[in-house]
């Protein structure tokens, strides 16, 4: 049984809560600590969760915003097996592609003229 990492991304909920609704409230903020992105990172910074993310900005963040790594990122282990799960009483077997849904095979033949 393996155990991974899951974590929800809550920049934009801690954003709402200091009164900053857009994201380009949130640039000047970044910008006077020394972090300087484009608006389409902005905008995927507090729209999707990010996989990597280097610890000045992270650190510029949580000091714009005032809050912790805790506030912006809550992390939980999650047990995972690494078998395909199967619902309980589910009987559905793989597809074969047998010949019969297959499509015939097309054969090109030259014109008559």
């Amino acid at each position: 049984m393996n155990r991974r990492i899951e974590y929800k991304w809550r920049l934009r909920e801690i954003m709402a809560a200091r009164g900053l609704n857009n994201i380009s409230d949130l640039l000047p903020l970044l910008t006077d600590r020394g972090i300087t992105l484009s608006d389409s990172q902005i905008y995927r910074l507090v729209g999707q969760k990010p996989e990597r993310m280097s610890l000045a900005l992270l650190g510029a963040i949580t000091d714009a915003l005032e809050c912790s790594v805790e506030d912006l990122c809550h992390f939980e282990a999650v047990s995972s097996n690494s078998r395909l799960r199967r619902t309980v009483g589910s009987t559905a077997e793989p597809i074969s592609l047998n010949e019969t849904i297959r499509p015939r095979r097309a054969r090109v033949r030259p014109t008559d003229r």
